[in-house]
């Protein structure tokens, strides 16, 4: 009897000795690796499971073991949240800070290039711009501009290739800031850029529908929205002037608009004398009736709603103040103009 009861204590001090060992087995396994070296970067693809997620983990020597891992996961309920991207993650980190920072997609942040395109930034202000931006030439990116090439949004904005066109994508390139990855190819920071346009025409209610009541393209509404662009700086007259350009083209007048005369120089002038109003191109809206073949540079949004739905007026002249206001004088009659003209010039 005192036999069997011994044997009974060895089985039961040898299955304890078993537990206890198995316990701190588990327990080791479930416990950080010893931080060795840098962090390091593990990328979890879209469609990853936790269980592969546990094995990634242990191959890249981040946890001791996947089994425990996966059975942990469970106990706590936690893997069905996880978020794909790459992270930067230390073999010294405990499972809950691991699940942490799953959860939370804590992924490395991305190198990027932020830049900012002003209201009425022309094609060629564009490029040297995003050339600074990119470390390259302005070429690069002029050449994309001019041809268009490769951009899905060139036909979603069905902008036309009209030899006369100085740059074809000229007024489509969207005024704004934009951040952008750093390893962005020229196609795609063109591509952001059309984009980011269609994005903005879609708050506007009905767009599309009050487009065609004018009986406008989009192409000719952005021509007329970057002329108010370049002409007008105090926001509650762009209706105002572009009523004014829409009546001119309704007679059938020329637009006479310095800033279509600007566009065509090398560098702006403070003043345009004679011999400039004469140039002969189709930009030159002293000389050619009807608008531009397109746009003359990047309108932001208050001149492209300005555009869409102008002010009623029966105004067909505007001069600017000299007070220093950046406003206009606005008349009915040529002989009206001449007069606020010499007011104009009487201002301080």
């Amino acid at each position: 009897m005192k036999a069997v009861i011994r044997t009974v204590l060895i089985l039961i001090l040898v299955l304890a000795a078993a537990a206890g060992g198995g316990a701190w087995y588990i327990w080791n396994g479930m416990q950080p690796v010893k931080p060795a070296g840098p962090a390091v970067t593990v990328t979890i693809e879209k469609g990853m499971g936790s269980s592969q997620i546990a094995d990634l983990l242990e191959q890249e020597g981040i946890i001791k073991h996947s089994l425990f891992f996966k059975g942990y996961l469970k106990w706590v309920q936690e893997g069905s949240s996880f978020k794909a991207g790459t992270y930067q993650v230390s073999s010294g980190d405990s499972y809950d800070t691991l699940i942490s920072r799953l959860n939370a997609g804590d992924v490395v942040k991305e190198a990027t290039v932020t830049f900012t395109i002003p209201e009425g930034y022309t094609a060629v202000q564009v490029a040297e711009k995003l050339a600074a931006a990119w470390n390259q030439k302005p070429e690069v990116f002029l050449a994309l501009i001019d041809s268009g090439k490769g951009l899905e949004a060139v036909s979603k904005l069905e902008i036309p290739d009209n030899p006369l066109l100085r740059h074809r994508l000229e007024g489509y390139l969207f005024p704004e800031t934009y951040e952008l990855a750093k390893d962005s190819t020229p196609q795609e920071v063109i591509g952001a850029m059309l984009e980011q346009l269609v994005k903005k025409l879609d708050t506007i209610p009905e767009w599309k529908a009050k487009l065609a009541n004018r009986g406008l393209s989009l192409h000719e509404l952005l021509t007329v929205a970057s002329l108010v662009e370049r002409e007008v700086v105090v926001d509650k007259e762009r209706p105002l002037v572009a009523g004014i350009i829409y009546n001119r083209l309704d007679k059938g007048q020329k637009l006479e608009i310095d800033a279509t005369v600007q566009y065509l120089l090398d560098k702006q002038k403070e003043r345009l004398y004679e011999k400039d109003l004469k140039v002969d191109s189709p930009y030159n809206t002293y000389k050619q009736a009807g608008l531009p073949p397109g746009p003359i540079s990047s309108p932001g949004l208050a001149s492209i709603e300005a555009a869409m739905t102008p002010e009623i007026s029966d105004y067909f002249f505007y001069v600017t103040k000299k007070d220093g206001s950046q406003g206009h004088l606005f008349a009915r009659t040529y002989k009206e103009h001449l007069a606020n003209i010499q007011k104009s010039k009487q201002n301080p």
